[in-house]
């Protein structure tokens, strides 16, 4: 038996608020050295509105993974499986570098884990043999 695993990412984190930072410290620098028109700026920070969002209300995404089955959380979407109804975890690298997780049953069908939930794929493949579950790993395979 293999202790349970629970990974959680925080959309309060450093990385994002250094980020918003740096894109508002950009925006203030085009309106205060550049004149930049106060539309210009608005259309820059409107990407920005749901990122911070995130940050205020500290919105969560996760996975818990024990010996029996898989669940994964992220915002109001929700899901379980499980281990024993799963034929193999595909994990897809994509042109972006990214890496994309699915779970594909038994019964042909296919559950795609939110990219917010997984946990480092390198991490995330380890637990998932550790738990004798086939890894399928396909690189820049354009799906």
């Amino acid at each position: 038996m293999s202790s349970p695993v629970r990974y959680v990412r925080h959309a309060r984190s450093p990385r994002n608020i250094a980020i918003l930072i740096a894109v508002w410290a950009g925006l203030s620098a085009l309106a205060v050295f550049f004149g930049a028109a106060w539309w210009i700026i608005a259309l820059g920070a409107l990407p920005t509105l749901p990122l911070l969002w995130d940050i205020v209300a500290d919105r969560q995404a996760g996975l818990d993974l024990d010996d029996s089955r898989i669940s994964w959380f992220s915002g109001r979407m929700t899901g379980v499986a499980e281990l024993g109804e799963i034929d193999h975890v595909r994990l897809d690298t994509r042109w972006d570098f990214s890496v994309r997780a699915t779970l594909c049953l038994k019964s042909d069908r296919q559950l795609r884990l939110p990219q917010e939930c997984t946990p480092p794929h390198r991490d995330f493949e380890t637990v998932l043999k550790d738990r004798e579950l086939t890894v399928v790993r396909h690189h820049f395979a354009g799906r």
